[in-house]
């Protein structure tokens, strides 16, 4: 029982996850790194796929290892977050939707810039 739990769980939030690449306001790595912590505790096979077979599984692995961005995808974070924010903020007409769009983005920005880049080659 516990262990389904812990494997729905985790396919939840890799599909809130996948579903957070392209919602500006739906974080991606905290519902990967959920999904990697249930699978760990429930299914090796399902851990190993997400670490090792999965698009996030890179950047999964570099943060346990380093607990830092690897190098490039600090940019492309920022850019991509600014162009999702850029097309909501477009789409919307209301005036206090648009500044809290401005202030999340201006939060999750400072969040981003805060992260360190290591370059695992060292």
């Amino acid at each position: 029982m516990h262990r389904t739990i812990l494997l729905i769980i985790g396919w939840l939030a890799v599909g809130l996850a996948t579903l957070g690449v392209v919602l500006p306001l739906l974080p991606t790595t905290p519902f990967l790194l959920l999904a990697a912590w249930c699978f760990a505790r429930s299914s090796p096979r399902f851990h190993h796929w997400l670490l090792y077979r999965s698009w996030f599984g890179s950047y999964i692995r570099y943060w346990q290892q380093y607990r830092a961005m690897p190098p490039g995808a600090k940019p492309r974070a920022m850019g991509f977050t600014l162009v999702t924010f850029a097309v909501s903020l477009w789409l919307v007409n209301l005036l206090w939707v648009r500044i809290l769009l401005v202030v999340i983005l201006i939060v999750l920005l400072r969040f981003l810039w805060r992260i360190p880049v290591v370059d695992g080659k060292q």
